[in-house]
């Protein structure tokens, strides 16, 4: 297995604006110097090439080249870089410096990204831009641990040919290493891009100039074995850029003042909680990340030991047993009398069933007589009043009790998801966090690996949930599991003892929060890839609590924390970072929104099993998060708009003046998507989810997206709420085809529309292609390298708020100069090849529209070719789009749907998200929002509730109809009773209005393309229509 990359928006943005931050530094490409070879012994010519007539000879050190490369000096002025910086923070809508932070060099830029987002991708990416850009090459990239440290490297090897294929040409990467100091040559004398890669925590002592150690002697002394020179020095010689990984990790003063020994240029930082401030430039929060749907969401299930009155019998409530043609059931586990044991069973029970009979007259149950079973609740209520919750554990419960009951939980979590993703070539894996290795791994007398206590609760359990479940599952899926030994599919990841191999502790180094033992992280990184392949049998893994920082497989669905002691909200957050990535397939792709689509949070949720009970878990997770977020608006006031930059729908960016800052007030208070303290209302945010956001004003429409995402920013605590879920709360049930999909007039309906189908589109190319030149001309906007040079005094009296609104210069006088001898890439495109091959088009049509378009639009492509490529493919593909609906033609042809494809997909919600119907073909309907009033849950409940409707279906995605722009999937099918109206069956489009969802010419070509293959295909037997609501749904079928 490979693992794939992709340029994404978001990291392009975070790169750009680092690249920005320097506009204006000239390109310089390998400024050579002379390198400090030290003392260099003569070499001896081999005896058999010496004769006895002359004195041994000597081999001359004129031929051996001293030519280094060092990153160019930063020619900006401090002046021109803050303005950068500014222009950079105001693009980014971050509160802009007011001065320049120094401290490792000319300046220190903050990039903050949440765990899991690819920062370590994004600060390679960085440095090829910054090669590309400005010619700068040797990089230093510093990191607090040897788990980090090892983590970059792997990111280093496994993105070699992804930014080879994008910029042509290799970094060259290393782990400094006192023991191999002759790669610091290479380092100085390759004129390439260069990257050191040092961790600080093994290294601590060496980087303090009159430390004792002995890599404190090495990297700071004269060392004969090279040739007489101080390592630091010719580190130091070559400028480098130096990029921190997790600087709040590495803040000590020793540390700071050791790192200035390597004379930096400049310093990246790089984290998700910076502690200390400097110009911070590119913010990806933890609330960014979840609603850009970038990593995965969480769920929590939660704990509790709670005491019934009267009784200590222990009672466990598991989970509900639901089904559509019976009451629902409660699986429980309880303690049963035997002749000559006591055992804890699971049973399935129902209303009325009586524990003290079922415990086999065990004293401790009388009077727990089942009364009710509320799944949606998630209770069981007792004849007595006693009432039990899920995720409650009653009576005299051990800690032994609680580790057992969330291995057990673990493993259920386990197989519902793996149940679900298995067939989509997921691998899922589950991790435990233990703090002493001798809970899960023992050694008898002869040195012999034995289970401890951990490992042998995790086998018994294992097999009683694979009994307890098998027949529920797939038979497929049964298939993968009875291949897989007990004893293979779990394995520990622990330290070893050099000297006996056994399995230790991992220690922390007194001070950190790290271990520095490299034997375990060795195993967790290089297994990474095989750990994703269904041929591995490991799916369960068991590792130190200290080893938590070297944890990052995509694939980690579950975490499970066995602890005996509590842990502090750090941890929680840390632990949990470790299953935040979004999981890849069998191929390496990884399943974001734009390989899944809306799908991202259904395959994507962490399940955290914690030893305590959810609320106080969630709430401690909470403060942490709201803690490391940045610090964001909360107020919608006009003031929060005046100045800020939105994108245009051209592509090019425009300040909102005062005038348009009104306007956006006025709009949300007259739709009231504001209160009265200007805090965003709970309508907005469920108008927004839903996708029936009123429209803009028809000045602003222009740039409606770059608005709405500026509202979106602005933050209320309850934002927090939709973050974490309840993995307590019962999951929604099996969803069957009922009897009304059997019925004659559904049937009829579906047998209508049941076809797979093919298109032609037959246009005139000639007309394509004036179209898209004209489109081009008109619209392309390719971000230009250009740089502004200013100049400004302080002003006389400066005050507090010109300090804070960073106005303590007086005025500035500019001018701006586009920069004509920018590096262009050195990377070769097949530029009609490109543009063909993504808008589907011959390489004879592509290549006439861009023979056609202006020279002064084509000469674009050399300042930034991707932006180029993309921008111009979209535009052509929007006209494209446009000339479709009127060109375009169906055909049946073979095949149909099965009608599994109705219960085929797996929403992810939960029973009290689940829409219980009336009139439709299943039990429950899974609308497009969890809020009462979404436009589709409304929908449906007036569906059920009209006399006019007889049948309807939910459609599912994978009814789809194709069209050359995408695959277009509609809503819902729907048969009215005949005589009450005048069309029968129709098919519905519900996503909002057409206004609010201001289409785009290739979504609304998709609704168009479904209405005419309806309309002919049907011979006018099925309507196909949008509608903003069932009242106009009512209007259309009656017209």
């Amino acid at each position: 297995m490979k693992f794939r990359f992709k340029i994404q928006q978001y990291q392009t943005d975070a790169v750009d604006s680092v690249v920005s931050a320097f506009k204006g530094q000239p390109y310089s490409d390998g400024v050579s110097y002379r390198r400090d070879l030290g003392e260099v012994k003569p070499v001896l010519m081999p005896a058999e090439q010496q004769t006895s007539m002359f004195p041994p000879a000597q081999v001359s050190m004129d031929e051996v080249d001293d030519t280094g490369y060092l990153n160019e000096a930063l020619q900006l002025t401090d002046e021109q870089l803050l303005k950068n910086i500014r222009d950079v923070q105001q693009d980014n809508d971050i509160y802009q410096s007011a001065s320049l932070a120094k401290g490792l060099g000319r300046c220190a830029l903050d990039v903050e990204m949440e765990t899991g987002t690819g920062k370590t991708y994004v600060y390679i990416k960085t440095m090829f831009e910054l090669n590309k850009r400005y010619g700068w090459s040797k990089f230093i990239v510093v990191v607090p641990s040897i788990a980090i440290r090892e983590g970059v490297k792997k990111s280093f090897e496994i993105t070699v040919d992804h930014f080879m294929e994008h910029y042509g040409k290799k970094a060259r990467f290393f782990t400094y290493s006192s023991a191999n100091l002759n790669q610091l040559d290479s380092f100085s004398a390759d004129s390439g891009i260069n990257v050191m890669i040092i961790n600080t925590q093994a290294f601590a002592a060496s980087l303090k100039e009159d430390g004792r150690s002995k890599e404190a002697r090495i990297i700071y002394s004269k060392r004969d074995e090279f040739q007489s020179r101080r390592p630091i020095d010719v580190i130091a010689a070559n400028r480098p850029i130096i990029i921190m990984d997790e600087p709040q990790k590495m803040g000590g003063d020793v540390t700071q003042k050791a790192l200035k020994s390597f004379k930096p240029l400049f310093t990246l930082n790089y984290s998700a909680t910076h502690k200390e401030r400097h110009n911070l430039i590119y913010v990806l929060d933890a609330l960014d990340a979840y609603n850009k749907r970038l990593v995965k969401r969480i769920e929590v299930k939660g704990f509790e030991v709670k005491n019934f009155r009267g009784t200590d019998g222990y009672l466990y409530l598991e989970s509900f047993i639901l089904s559509p043609k019976q009451p629902p059931k409660a699986r429980m586990e309880l303690e049963i009398r035997y002749n000559k044991s006591i055992n804890r069973e699971t049973r399935q029970l129902t209303v009325g069933d009586n524990l003290y009979f079922i415990s086999g007259n065990m004293e401790q149950y009388r009077g727990f007589s089942v009364s009710q079973i509320d799944p949606i609740d998630g209770t069981v209520a007792f004849t007595n009043g006693n009432m039990i919750r899920k995720g409650e554990v009653i009576g005299d419960v051990s800690e032994s009790d609680m580790r057992r009951v969330q291995i057990r939980e673990t493993i259920i979590s386990h197989f519902q998801k793996e149940a679900q993703l298995f067939h989509k070539g997921i691998k899922t894996l589950s991790l435990f966090f233990i703090d002493e290795v001798a809970h899960y791994r023992q050694y008898d007398t002869d040195g012999n690996e034995m289970l401890g206590e951990f490992g042998r609760m995790f086998e018994e359990e294992y097999i009683s949930v694979m009994n307890d479940y098998r027949t529920l599952l797939d038979p497929e899926y049964v298939a993968y599991l009875d291949g897989i030994d007990v004893h293979a599919t779990h394995r520990g990841y622990f330290s070893i003892d050099k000297k006996t191999g056994r399995a230790i502790d991992s220690q922390l180094k007194r001070g950190s929060e790290f271990s520095d033992d490299i034997s375990a992280y060795d195993l967790i990184l290089k297994n990474k890839e095989r750990l994703l392949s269904f041929e591995e049998p490991t799916r369960f893994i068991f590792s130190h609590s200290a080893l938590r920082e070297g944890w990052d497989n995509p694939n980690v669905f579950q975490i499970c924390t066995l602890k005996h002691g509590g842990e502090s909200t750090t941890q929680k957050r840390q632990e949990v970072g470790r299953g935040l990535r979004l999981c890849v397939n069998q191929a390496g792709e990884r399943m974001d929104a734009e390989t899944v689509g809306a799908d991202v949070h259904v395959l994507n949720t962490l399940t955290v099993i914690a030893s305590e009970g959810y609320a106080e878990f969630v709430k401690a997770l909470q403060e942490e998060t709201k803690a490391v977020l940045y610090d964001r608006p909360r107020k919608a006031t006009v003031e929060y708009f005046v100045g800020k930059n939105v994108l245009m729908s051209d592509g090019s960016k425009v300040k909102l003046d005062e005038k348009q800052a009104k306007t956006i007030w006025k709009y949300l208070a007259r739709n009231d998507y504001i209160d009265e303290e200007d805090g965003i209302t709970q309508e907005y945010r469920n108008d927004a989810a839903s996708g029936r956001l009123q429209p803009l004003p028809e000045t602003l429409q222009p740039m409606s997206e770059g608005i709405h995402k500026l509202i979106q920013a602005i933050f209320d605590d309850n934002v927090l709420d939709d973050m974490i879920k309840d993995g307590n709360k019962t999951p929604a049930p099996e969803n069957p085809l009922n009897d009304r999909f059997y019925k004659k007039e559904f049937q009829t309906l579906w047998n209508t529309i049941n076809h797979k189908y093919a298109y032609t589109v037959d246009f005139d190319s000639d007309e394509l292609i004036k179209k898209s030149i004209a489109h081009i001309n008109s619209e392309l906007f390719v971000s230009q390298l250009q740089y502004t040079v200013s100049a400004a005094g302080q002003k006389e009296q400066i005050t507090g708020d010109d300090m804070r609104a960073g106005e303590s210069f007086g005025k500035v006088a500019t001018h701006t100069e586009t920069l004509k001898h920018a590096s262009t890439s050195q990377l070769k495109y097949d530029l009609v090849g490109k543009v063909a091959e993504g808008t589907v088009l011959t390489r004879k049509t592509a290549a006439a529209i861009l023979m056609g378009i202006a020279p002064d639009k084509f000469y674009l492509y050399r300042n930034n070719p991707e932006e180029f490529i993309s921008k111009v493919i979209r535009l052509i593909k929007e006209q494209k789009a446009t000339m479709i609906v009127e060109h375009i033609a169906y055909d049946q042809i073979e095949g149909s749907y099965d009608s599994s494809i109705f219960t085929a997909e797996k929403h992810g919600k939960t029973l009290d998200q689940a829409y219980r119907a009336d009139k439709a073909i299943q039990d429950y309907v899974f609308t497009d929002g969890t809020a009462e009033d979404s436009v589709e849950r409304r929908f449906a409940k007036s569906l059920d509730g009209s006399q006019n409707v007889f049948i309807y279906a939910k459609l599912p995605k994978g009814f789809a109809i194709p069209t050359p722009v995408g695959h277009y999937s509609p809503d819902w099918a729907i048969v009215f009773h005949e005589g009450t109206v005048r069309h029968i069956y129709f098919i519905a489009e519900t996503k909002g209005t057409m206004d609010s969802l201001n289409l785009r010419p290739i979504e609304k070509a998709k609704i168009d393309c479904a209405k005419k293959l309806f309309t002919t295909l049907s011979n006018g037997m099925v309507t196909y229509d949008h509608v903003d609501d069932f009242q106009q749904l009512l209007n259309k079928v009656m017209a």
